[in-house]
């Protein structure tokens, strides 16, 4: 299994998929741990204009942990066989551990444009 997770420089996920500077891909062995981190650069402009989806997909990616998104990029993301995970924030690679574990649920939220700018009210939604 493979997981994004788009993020900063300093491995947080960034707060919009659209805007990230670069997607960690977590590769998840079957004692279901972080066997691999690889990062791959983002295209630049609007996440649901680029290739990013097709570009994971075809890398094995299965799911994407995010934290704002629009409902472009995540039909996108599903097209290709990526679910998508909302609302999460914080260090990736925790993020990443604290799914495995099954403590990671979508927030059912996605961004939503308004006067122009996104709407980033998200938080990490734990069981």
């Amino acid at each position: 299994m493979k997981i994004a997770v788009p993020v900063t420089k300093e491995n947080q996920i960034d707060g919009h998929f659209g805007h990230c500077e670069s997607y960690g891909v977590f590769t998840i062995s079957d004692k279901k741990e972080i066997s691999e981190i690889k990062n791959v650069e983002s295209p630049q402009g609007c996440g649901c204009k680029s290739d990013i989806a097709s570009v994971l997909a075809s890398d094995g990616v299965t799911i994407m942990l995010a934290g704002g998104i629009g409902g472009g990029a995540i039909n996108l993301l599903n097209n290709s066989g990526i679910e998508v995970i909302r609302g999460c924030s914080g260090d990736a690679t925790e993020v990443v551990k604290l799914y495995l574990k099954g403590l990671v649920e979508d927030s059912g939220s996605s961004c939503h444009q308004h006067e122009g700018h996104h709407d980033h009210g998200h938080s990490c939604s734990h069981n």
